[in-house]
Parts: C-alpha cells; structure tokens; sequence
C-alpha cells in the first residue's frame, strides 16, 4: 500500500479563515507519510481564489498545492466533487479548512486500504475549542455537532457504515462505483447547518459495492477548530433540527431502514447512558451534569422535531430535493495558472438521489 498516492482534498469559501487554510495546508505538507498533491477548492469567492493562487504559486508547477475553483454549484458537495475530478491520486482523502492533521494521519489511512476491500477510511477528530476549554454543559454524545468525533464510537480500527466528511478518504473506484456527493444536502457556507451528504454517499456506495469495507481508524487524527460562535446552545439547537431535516432526506432516498440504522442504537444506547452520566454527575455536585443531560434530552427532541419537518417537506416535494453528479463529468485537467480555474468540458450528469457512524 505504499506506493498508492493520495489527494487531499481541502474545500474553502471565505477569506475570514485564511489562518485556519494556511495551517491545514501545513499540516498536510508535514505528513510522514506525504501526500501526492493538495488541491484547494475555492467555493465561489473570486477574491479568496485569486489570493491563494498567488500565496501557493510557487508549488504550482510541480503540482503540489493546487487551486481551483468550485467548477459545480455552491456548496460543500459540489467543491468536494470538484477536488475529486482534479485529484490524481488513488485515494482521495478530505481535510476541513478549519482543521489540522496529526503527522501520521495519511499514514494511518493509507495502511487501512491493505485490503483491497476498504472503500473508505475515517479517523477521529478532535475539538479545540475557541474558549480554551469544552462547555460544561455540552455532551461529549454530540461532539459531531461541531464535526468532531462523538462518544459512543467504538476504539480502534472499526467497520463503520459511514465515515465523517471532514477527516475522511476514499478510494478513486468508489466513486467510480457510486458517483461523486449529492449537491443541495450539505453545507453551503454560512447558510443552515445541514449535512449527511457522506451518509448518503457512504450507502449508496455500500449498495453499489455489497463488498465493500468502510473503517474508521482512531490513529488518524486530525484537530478541529471550534469558533466561539458554536459553543452556545443557539448553534447547537440549530444544528441539531438541520440534522434531523438532512435525516430526513436521506431516509427518504435510501429507506429508513438503512438511513437510521446507526441512530438507532445510538438513541437507544449511547443517549440514555450519557443522560445517566449527567444526572450522576449533578447529583456529586460534578460541574455540568445537568447541562449535559438537558442538552441531550433537547438534542434528540430537536432533532426529531427536525425530521419529522423534513419529512413532510420530502412527501409534499415529491423528491429528495437534491442530486446526485458523477464526477467523470466534470473536466480533470490542470487548473489555469493564473486564476486557478478548472477548465469544464461538456457538462454535468445528474441522476436523482438521494451524523452518525
């Protein structure tokens, strides 16, 4: 597995996390194990795209960072298909823009793919909080509300059904197999919170493929920035009932059975143990108990009120309300060395479609 190559994708949107880009960027170019390219994918903002062209225009001949524009729609999933097509690599992992990855994170991803089985490998993301320390009241059962790995996920090296976008890779057949991420269900920048988008892709993929192995491996680690913003009970609130209205989408495209199987124990499991942790806590007088078990309580009522809007919405609609591309349809050439524009030749194929592990 050694001489696979890997792409790391990182999507951006604002010039407001230009630090942020700058050290993930970093991060990956420190790997042990190094990576073939970076390319960063510029999700319409024509200033932030010029700015990087010029910062990493001395690594774009040799094709080590490279930057391009979001040659889909606006939004995570249409960056991300944009960064696949692009790519060169074997396998193509994802990194957020606001995060950094441990040395070893490639390394321990590319070991994963020795069995020519594993479609996909995930590792574990870990918050850094903006306020130096994790609110007493937040639960660590819905650390994924901030896109970082949550309790109730199994140590180790696991089979997962799906793997989490931010801290992710792919091999370049499974999309081959399943088509690139279904635009109009993930995030679009500062917009509502939604996202499963690597749910949905992670079923549709286990449909096409029955063989196919997805693995989280908790030794690929990356550090994730939460802004303070999403450390008060607002953020969380909202970002639970657009996770309950994706849920519903997604349940809608691949069935419930398979949309919610994961949720299932974790709301039957993983929840009740964490409310039993909180009330034991309050009851030692443990800061943050009652918070905690409050705030999951909330969370799963949110949530469900959530999906049972999207739902609704979903039946009325008649469709799922997005899409699925195949990333073959959008040009794999070199980007413009002057803007960082990806050429497009010929269009889109769109087919109809369709946060927990």
């Amino acid at each position: 597995m050694s001489g696979l190559g890997i792409s790391v994708v990182i999507c951006v949107y604002t010039e407001d996390r230009w630090e942020d880009i700058l050290a993930a960027v970093s991060s990956v170019r420190a790997q042990s194990r190094p990576a073939l390219e970076t390319l960063l994918v510029v999700d319409h903002n024509p200033a932030l795209l010029e700015r990087l062209a010029e910062e990493y225009k001395e690594y774009r001949d040799g094709g080590e960072v490279r930057v391009l524009a979001n040659a889909g729609p606006r939004g995570l999933s249409a960056g991300r298909n944009t960064g696949i097509a692009a790519s060169r690599g074997e396998i193509v992992a994802f990194l957020d823009d606001d995060a950094v990855a441990e040395r070893d994170w490639l390394r321990h991803f590319a070991e994963g793919y020795a069995d020519p089985r594993v479609m996909a490998v995930g590792g574990r993301t870990v918050p850094v909080w903006a306020s130096g320390r994790r609110p007493a009241w937040f639960p660590e059962e819905f650390d994924w509300v901030v896109g970082c790995t949550y309790r109730g996920l199994p140590p180790g090296r696991v089979r997962v059904r799906n793997v989490l976008g931010g801290n992710a890779s792919f091999r370049r057949t499974a999309f081959d197999a399943a088509g690139g991420f279904a635009t109009g269900i993930g995030r679009d920048g500062d917009k509502r919170p939604l996202g499963c988008e690597e749910t949905e892709l992670c079923i549709r993929l286990t449909r096409s493929r029955p063989d196919a192995v997805l693995l989280i491996d908790d030794r690929a680690v990356i550090h994730h920035r939460v802004p303070e913003a999403r450390e008060h009970f607002r953020y969380f609130r909202t970002r639970v009932y657009a996770e309950g209205l994706s849920k519903a989408l997604v349940a809608r495209s691949v069935g419930a059975q398979k949309g919610l199987e994961s949720e299932r124990r974790y709301t039957t499991r993983v929840l009740p143990a964490g409310v039993a942790r909180g009330l034991r806590d309050a009851l030692l007088a443990r800061p943050g108990g009652a918070g905690r078990a409050g705030a999951i309580v909330a969370g799963v009522l949110t949530a469900a009120g959530g999906y049972a809007v999207g739902s609704v919405r979903a039946r009325r609609g008649g469709s799922t309300g997005f899409s699925v591309t195949s990333v073959t349809g959008i040009a794999r050439a070199p980007q413009d060395g002057r803007t960082g524009q990806t050429p497009r030749s010929g269009g889109t194929r769109q087919d109809e479609g369709g946060r927990t592990a």
